[in-house]
């Protein structure tokens, strides 16, 4: 059992990192606030989220698995970093990385607004350490970084 929290801005290869490993290892993955769909209002769901969270750290309840907690919003890891025995790895790469990367997504143009969000985001993530920190952009090998990051 393992709680990892990936965490990082948009483009940053968070997903592509967790695609590689759920292809090695039976993992439970959540983005955001998928955990919204535990209960029916957001404060339940939150407390049953983090007890799954909680216990998946800690290694409480063996029918407990590994979870890996996508994180994008810095609101959100606030709710979560205090989490004790979770791995927290974030990724990171320079802006105008990001910026193409998240072009691509739109088809080639970054609308303004858009840009500007990218930039904030940046900023917010900036002084945030994890407990390992991946530039995609100098260790693109994914399976590389898979083998980091579970077999620490």
């Amino acid at each position: 059992m393992m709680l990892y929290i990936f965490m990082g801005q948009s483009c940053t290869g968070k997903s592509t990192v967790v695609n590689k490993v759920k292809e090695l290892k039976d993992v439970e993955v959540f983005v955001g606030k998928d955990y919204l769909r535990m209960a029916k209002n957001e404060s339940e769901a939150w407390h049953l989220f983090y007890e799954k969270l909680s216990n998946a750290a800690s290694n409480k309840d063996l029918s407990e698995g590994t979870i890996i907690y996508v994180i994008t919003e810095k609101a959100q890891l606030d709710r979560a970093i205090d989490i004790k025995g979770s791995y927290k790895v974030k990724f990171i790469a320079p802006l105008d990385t990001i910026k193409s990367r998240f072009a691509q997504r739109m088809h080639g143009k970054l609308p303004s607004p858009v840009e500007k969000m990218l930039e904030k985001q940046y900023e917010q993530w900036e002084s945030i350490k994890g407990d390992m920190n991946v530039d995609t952009t100098v260790d693109n090998d994914v399976e590389k970084i898979v083998s980091l990051i579970v077999h620490r």
